[in-house]
């Protein structure tokens, strides 16, 4: 082995060095550094010590994979999953909890001064979830026919065969980990999961190959709501085949008296996502419903709505403080989901017109308005771009929630043009979040940053920003 700190910046592809973790990067991975060259190793936090192989190596940085972990950092825990590590549905489980909130706000702060251009952006502590487990009301799980075998699993190979359902492996999506519970969510839902994964197995009908693009068994999508204690089980399969789903949906509602609906989504495509063409319900009404604050929402089963409803509450009085209505104001919500931030705002403002360019997300958001007895929402469907070049009133406020991209570069320029006098950016993304605030600087002040962690564990963090135009 040799110590890349002595030999500088000349080690090579595939060869082992030894490093001192000294920083993190956008996207979990620690930092480490030789003479200039920068090396990015997924697994490790500042402060640790390391043996790493390098799998990449450019000019300026290279990409190493953990082989040995020499001298822990202090903020280094003991992980309560057996499949920390190797899944891809956590990354930080290894971090003691207060220092995964110092790291995620360095991960809001560095943007901003890097990409936005800003010097000692007003960036606050963020503000910690709830829960750091037990906290996400949904979870994607995959079929696959190639199991990832963790080390200490290999002798159940043969008598197990490639079939699994579980979380995929980061950086070979085509291999999936078969988990018996995840601890981002409830007991319940990791119960289900084992019946679910019996019952497919002892069905005989294959899963679905990423390679051959044959198979039944797709995905399985639970989502739960918190207010009402209740389960959707949305079924995801190749095709629509009643005498295979239908059992097990009786089954399932037989066992768990707190599943409210089961659902089938049918996905004939060979894109591996977890949304159908078409959808059946096979028990109940095809949707569950939970709170924020006053008010309920209805979910189906591919509508958008965030995975941590008690930090939904708290994210969303942000913005609603941030946005400081006074009653009397026009508010403009972009990127509107299924009307969440829209109806939470309404009380307070005398008009909210949402833009949601997903057609089953902006039929909820209508239903929640009406059931939320709201008079002064209404909701434009259509590509955000286009419909708002339809808006004719100039907004006192605009909402931006964005997809993690960020804004298309025409919807903001027509936000300029609009030049409302309050702007609320709310952000999964802070590397788009400081590319886009950093484009609006000229026009508008950035008075401050709150992030909120809605997913502990992971690397990932929403931020909310408050801008005025300026005068």
């Amino acid at each position: 082995m040799s110590d890349g700190r002595e030999k500088g910046g000349g080690f090579r592809k595939g060869e082992t060095i030894e490093l001192l973790m000294d920083g993190m990067a956008n996207g979990g991975r620690g930092i480490g550094r030789v003479d200039g060259c920068v090396v990015f190793v997924r697994g490790a936090i500042t402060g640790d010590r390391i043996a790493c192989r390098i799998v990449k190596k450019k000019k300026a940085y290279a990409e190493a994979l953990l082989v040995e972990l020499l001298t822990p950092s202090p903020d280094r825990i003991e992980p309560p999953c057996p499949y920390a590590g190797y899944c891809g549905g956590c990354q930080w489980q290894h971090v003691a909890y207060e220092k995964q909130l110092a790291f995620k706000k360095d991960q809001v702060v560095d943007p901003l001064e890097h990409i936005g251009g800003f010097k000692n952006p007003p960036v606050h502590q963020v503000s910690p979830s709830e829960k750091v487990f037990g906290y996400r009301n949904k979870m994607e799980f995959s079929f696959s026919d190639r199991r990832w075998y963790l080390p200490d699993e290999m002798h159940l190979r043969e008598n197990h065969g490639d079939f699994a359902l579980g979380l995929h492996v980061p950086g070979a999506f085509q291999k999936v980990i078969d988990v018996e519970a995840c601890l981002l969510q409830q007991d319940t839902g990791n119960r289900i999961l084992r019946d679910v994964k019996r019952y497919a197995l002892e069905s005989g009908v294959p899963v679905y190959g990423l390679k051959s693009h044959e198979g039944f068994w797709r995905f399985l999508t639970l989502r739960y709501s918190v207010a009402m204690d209740e389960w959707m089980v949305n079924l995801i399969t190749s095709q629509y085949r009643p005498e295979t789903v239908q059992p097990l949906s009786e089954f399932l509602c037989g066992k768990y008296d707190r599943i409210r609906t089961v659902v089938n989504n049918i996905n004939i495509r060979k894109a591996s996502i977890a949304v159908g063409e078409t959808e059946k319900t096979l028990f109940g009404d095809g949707y569950i419903e939970d709170r924020i604050g006053d008010f309920h929402f209805r979910i189906s089963a591919n509508s958008f709505f965030q995975t941590n409803s008690a930090g939904s509450a708290n994210l969303y009085s942000t913005v609603a403080e941030y946005a400081g209505l006074q009653g009397g104001e026009k508010v403009l919500d972009l990127y509107s989901g299924t009307g969440t931030i829209p109806i939470f705002l309404s009380e307070k403002a005398d008009s909210v017109t949402g833009i949601e360019i997903s057609e089953s997300a902006s039929a909820d958001a209508e239903k929640n308005a009406r059931e939320n007895l709201i008079k002064n929402c209404r909701f434009v469907c259509g590509d955000i771009k286009d419909a708002l070049k339809e808006i004719s009133f100039k907004p006192d406020v605009v909402i931006i929630d964005p997809p993690r991209a960020g804004m298309h570069k025409d919807v903001l320029s027509r936000l300029l043009e609009m030049a409302p006098e309050k702007i609320v950016y709310t952000s999964c993304n802070p590397a788009t979040l400081a590319r886009d605030l950093g484009q609006m600087v000229e026009t508008y002040e950035l008075h401050e940053v709150q992030p909120v962690d809605m997913f502990p564990n992971t690397y990932h963090i929403e931020a909310v920003a408050r801008l005025s135009i300026r005068k």
